[in-house]
């Protein structure tokens, strides 16, 4: 096999490695990167943290974000730090069991990595709402995210602003009319 055939998948199999025994999860690769290469540890932290919400993993969250993880975009109700992040992928997994987190874009400056972050999925589960759990009938879920992080020396992310497409999410799920 050629070389740039076997670079990916010795890359794949390496980043793999990196991660604890316990998660088998894939880390995904970027469709576009630009600023670093995919072995950088901006761009692998970033990616830990992408698997960690596709697959729910707390062992990719504590791979990927700092002791002193802070959200600088935090929604009202959801806890500081890792508790954050934890409890928000428990309740989005139970809406929806088969999510998929695809990274469209990574750019990374420095210590900073901008990410545009595609959620896909089947509503199967159980979404909360103030009125009560909201059953879902199977419906598409479709939308994007845009993440910024900051990472330390040591590789993990210490800071996120984030932005979700919620009022699409919200209609797709049912929550919102159309």
């Amino acid at each position: 096999m050629p070389a740039p055939v076997l670079a990916p998948a010795i890359l794949a199999l390496s980043l793999l490695a990196a991660a604890p025994a316990q998660s088998a999860t894939l880390l995904p690769m970027p469709a576009h990167l630009s600023g670093a290469a995919a072995t950088d540890k901006v761009v692998l932290a970033a990616r830990r943290y992408a698997a960690f919400w596709q697959s729910g993993d707390p062992a990719l969250a504590r791979l990927a974000l700092a002791d002193d993880f802070t959200d600088r975009s935090l929604p009202a109700g959801r806890p500081q730090g890792l508790a954050g992040p934890l409890q928000a992928s428990q309740v989005f997994h139970a809406a929806v069991p088969d999510l998929q987190v695809a990274i469209e874009d990574m750019l990374v400056a420095g210590d900073r990595v901008s990410l545009r972050l595609h959620f896909t999925g089947r509503f199967t589960g159980v979404f909360p709402t103030p009125q009560g759990p909201l059953q879902g009938q199977g419906q598409a879920i479709d939308f994007y995210a845009f993440d910024l992080y900051r990472v330390n020396a040591q590789g993990r992310i210490s800071d996120n602003w984030h932005l979700e497409d919620n009022l699409t999410l919200l209609r797709q799920l049912g929550v919102l009319a159309p």
